[in-house]
């Protein structure tokens, strides 16, 4: 594993699973979450976005954690490896809403990217199960044949699964 995409909805924990999975195998991490926001959640072009992740990808060893479905496609061409945190919708809702009534800066968000309630993407949580997890899952189907696919039920599974 030199080469891999952690993805899963938001709140699935995505990021603090990754940044564990950097250390243990001692790969550099890449939360598109802090590379695509840029302050007060500003969007950057689809260009330069396409730009910013061909570039990591084109790199010899990596982890790139995050949900951004319009580029999935160029991280799973590129990675070697592929673990989708399939966490229930319940749990995520929980996390993104503790975060935000705690105000917690995440650590691995741009700066000047406070937590903020977004009804728009707790529906985007919510509705995530029967919208985006088919989509993925017919991505993984696909490339199962060719990459290693872990499907997960939490982070700690994926480590397991990992070892």
């Amino acid at each position: 594993m030199k080469k891999i995409a952690v993805i899963g909805s938001s709140g699935s924990g995505k990021s603090t699973f990754s940044a564990l999975l950097g250390k243990e195998l001692n790969l550099p991490v890449h939360h598109l979450d802090q590379l695509y926001w840029k302050p007060n959640w500003v969007k950057p072009p689809k260009e330069d976005w396409i730009k910013v992740q061909s570039s990591i990808c084109d790199s010899e060893y990596w982890i790139i954690d995050g949900n951004y479905q319009s580029t999935l496609d160029i991280r799973l061409k590129a990675c070697d490896t592929v673990i989708f945190l399939d966490v229930n919708r319940y749990a995520c809702i929980y996390r993104v809403l503790k975060r935000i009534i705690f105000s917690s800066k995440r650590q691995y968000l741009a700066d000047g990217c406070n937590e903020r309630f977004d009804i728009d993407f707790i529906k985007f949580i919510w509705e995530y199960p029967e919208k985006s997890k088919p989509v993925i899952m017919d991505k993984l189907k696909a490339l199962k044949s060719k990459k290693r696919v872990i499907i997960a039920k939490s982070g700690k599974q994926a480590l397991r699964l990992c070892r």
